[in-house]
């Protein structure tokens, strides 16, 4: 096997799937429901990155997911790319109520690609699965954009946590299996994955410096 060790750091970028003037999608939601298990219906828009982090188990291993809440307004898209450097995965979030933000899927997705590294695993979510009345984008479609692109596909509900907690734990899945398989290099941290202390760590949700300061940001 090629991880051995009981503790992990993962980092995930998650990623916001508009342009400048789109808000809304719920991916700050979403972190907030994996990481601290409540719904804020009002968030303010992230500036730059937010930090949350949160320890699961997978194989009987403790790992720690650290993930990089970017914003997706044009200004901050080279902040934005600088973490896609560091992430050994990326969760592409879109609003299933606005056809617009499903629309710009390709370019953020290329984006994601071409400043990541190539193993990097990339989970398409559709978020606000509670709205149904309101649907503009079809399952069926996020599901065939998946699968041309090569992407694991999930809808959710960072109101109802409906499938929050499975794209977050599915994707490090995704990451750890790769790990086996020595796809990916721990003792490369530019690969978003990180040996670290053997300690019990809680969960916890970060933000602005002080997350930028735990966060372990070698690996940007």
């Amino acid at each position: 096997m090629a991880y051995l060790s009981p503790y992990l750091f993962i980092y995930v970028c998650l990623c916001l799937t508009v342009h400048v003037c789109f808000a809304g999608v719920g991916k700050s939601c979403l972190l907030l429901q994996f990481t601290d298990k409540r719904f804020q219906p009002v968030h303010d828009l992230t500036i730059g990155v937010e930090f949350g982090a949160r320890m699961i188990t997978i194989d009987g291993k403790q790992i720690k997911l650290q993930i990089w809440d970017t914003a997706g307004q044009e200004s901050f898209r080279s902040i934005t790319r600088s973490y896609y450097r560091g992430a050994a995965g990326a969760l592409l979030v879109y609003d299933i109520t606005r056809r617009d933000t499903f629309n710009h899927l390709t370019t953020w997705l290329e984006d994601a690609r071409q400043h990541s590294n190539s193993n990097m695993v990339i989970m398409l979510i559709g978020n606000k699965s509670d709205l149904e009345s309101r649907r503009e984008v079809k399952k069926e479609e996020g599901e065939a954009f998946a699968r041309e692109h090569g992407l694991i596909f999930m809808e959710t509900s960072a109101k109802t946590a409906s499938n929050v907690e499975e794209a977050f734990i599915n994707t490090a899945k995704e990451i750890y299996e790769k790990i086996q398989e020595g796809v990916f290099d721990i003792n490369n941290e530019a690969n978003g994955i990180k040996i670290g202390p053997q300690h019990a760590t809680t969960n916890s949700t970060l933000s602005g410096s002080q997350g930028g300061q735990q966060a372990g940001g070698g690996c940007c």
